[in-house]
């Protein structure tokens, strides 16, 4: 019994090559405002490339391409860095408080 294979479609290809954009671009650090009119110039980009990709591709595409740029866990070491910087000095701040309170 041999397992099927998934065939690579335009979706797939647009798809990578999105993330890749994302990754060497530095969208991930711009503001709101730039990473959504970048993210709109990219998808018109790829829509110009992958010419038989539907609209609900390119919505599905942007979706995305939205969700890549804005995780519920921030991307890179610099951001990852940053969170256990705050949670430092939070507990700085607690046992400051603490030493006060005594």
């Amino acid at each position: 019994m041999s397992r099927g294979r998934h065939e690579t479609t335009n979706l797939d290809r647009a798809r990578d090559e999105l993330f890749s954009h994302i990754q060497r671009c530095g969208v991930l650090e711009a503001e709101d405002k730039q990473r959504g009119e970048w993210l709109d110039d990219t998808i018109q980009y790829l829509a110009e490339r992958y010419s038989d990709l539907s609209k609900q591709d390119l919505v599905a595409l942007k979706e995305m391409g939205e969700r890549y740029c804005s995780p519920a866990i921030p991307h890179g070491y610099a951001k990852a860095e940053k969170g256990e910087a705050d949670v430092a000095e939070e507990e700085s701040d607690a046992e400051t408080s603490e030493v006060s309170a005594a």
